[in-house]
């Protein structure tokens, strides 16, 4: 397993050679083998889960030689350069600065207005972060994008006059009627999966399985590290089983929602189109902290700026970089004085 702090965004990559190589920059007990850049490599059993933005799948070899070392310290060489972003506080200037445009503001929750904690119900927005967001909302428009359910988000933010998309973008309700759900037709097969994992789950302890309307999410943030791997295998059990359902990764939680072409990248680009009768006048900000805002950042790359949060550098499509939900509320706030109210 790839063991780079740095390196966690990527969806993971099997990349096979003679002897299967592990990279770590830890101590192990293994037979290792220094490389020039200081990296380790031990021989191992299995195939590793290269977490990269590269993905290359090599056939096995006779031996184990340097080219195979040097081929992969370039790679993570080319890979480290691209996961150091600078921060969005240094460079705020020429965000606001984008010429002749609006801004509009899309904001994740948990881990971005809210730290991230053991348990979800107990993700509280604090007083201060709720004042910032209402001054925003009165500058800028402004949405809330979660994988938390509409019901449950609105509640948590309650603020008026903004728009708010629940399970990962599939329901989306907001000022003047605004509303879309999608997959609605997929509910009953939920209904018939969650019921299954229920009971694959059982028994495993500190796992906590989340019911939303348009998907399923099983934490296991409270479980034993020897119990992931049977969170997983239910999980893909599961899937497997309901053709119409896929998978989901985001920070210590599986989650199955429905396969169909909907994210939180077309969520964006939806609110966008409804709210704003020219898309070329406004200037989208993206905030979020975890893989699933990875398809917004992309969305809006070409139009506007993603901002990812995160205390580590790594592999992203976000433009700025923001370090906790504190300098959230700091980069919102320097928003709010360099805008006029609307």
């Amino acid at each position: 397993m790839l063991e780079f702090s740095q390196i966690n965004r990527a969806p993971p990559i099997e990349l096979s050679t003679a002897s299967y190589i592990s990279i770590t920059n830890g101590e192990s007990d293994a037979k290792t083998h220094r490389t020039p850049k200081g990296l380790r490599a031990k021989c191992t059993e299995t195939p590793i889960r290269f977490r990269g933005a590269f993905g290359v799948r090599t056939r096995p070899r006779v031996a184990f030689t340097w080219l195979n070392m040097r081929f992969i310290c370039d790679a993570l060489f080319e890979i480290v350069k691209s996961t150091m972003i600078p921060s969005a506080l240094d460079h705020i200037d020429e965000i606001i600065a984008a010429p002749g445009k609006r801004l509009a503001l899309f904001l994740d929750y948990d881990g971005t207005l809210t730290p991230i904690v053991s348990h979800p119900e107990k993700a509280s927005l604090s007083d201060s972060m709720r004042e910032t967001v209402w001054a925003l909302a009165a500058r800028a428009p402004v949405a809330i994008l979660s994988g938390r359910d509409l019901d449950d988000i609105r509640q948590r933010v309650h603020i008026d006059g903004i728009v708010y998309a629940g399970s990962h973008g599939f329901d989306i309700a907001g000022p003047r009627g605004l509303r879309k759900q999608v997959a609605a037709e997929i509910v009953p097969i939920i209904d018939a999966a969650e019921k299954e994992l229920n009971e694959k789950l059982a028994g495993i302890r500190g796992v906590m399985l989340e019911r939303k309307r348009f998907s399923i999410a099983a934490h296991y943030r409270q479980a034993h590290e020897s119990d992931t791997i049977k969170v997983q295998r239910a999980v893909n059990e599961v899937e497997a089983h309901y053709c119409k359902l896929r998978l989901l990764l985001g920070k210590k939680v599986y989650e199955l929602q429905p396969d169909v072409d909907w994210n939180k990248g077309r969520a964006v680009v939806w609110i966008l189109e409804s709210l704003v009768e020219d898309r070329r006048g406004v200037f989208p900000i993206y905030i979020g902290d975890d893989l699933t805002d990875e398809d917004a950042f992309h969305a809006i790359r070409e139009r506007g700026t993603g901002i990812l949060v995160s205390e580590q550098p790594c592999s992203t499509a976000a433009r700025y970089m923001l370090r906790d939900p504190a300098e959230v509320e700091q980069f919102l706030r320097e928003l709010i004085a360099s805008l006029p109210v609307i």
